[in-house]
């Protein structure tokens, strides 16, 4: 891992297997979409059509 200074700001630089590994993991803690019933979700498409 490099670091590099550009304009007084800083980069690292990390090999792809890394950053892929820290890409996924922070992938992962993203929240799952909540879903719906199938008449919760009938009455959710409806209220988007009525808009």
């Amino acid at each position: 891992m490099e670091t590099l200074t550009i304009n007084k700001m800083k980069f690292v630089v990390i090999k792809q297997k890394e950053f892929d590994k820290i890409q996924l993991t922070a992938a992962q803690k993203t929240q799952p979409v909540k879903k719906l019933s199938l008449s919760a979700g009938r009455k959710h498409a409806l209220k988007l059509i009525l808009k």
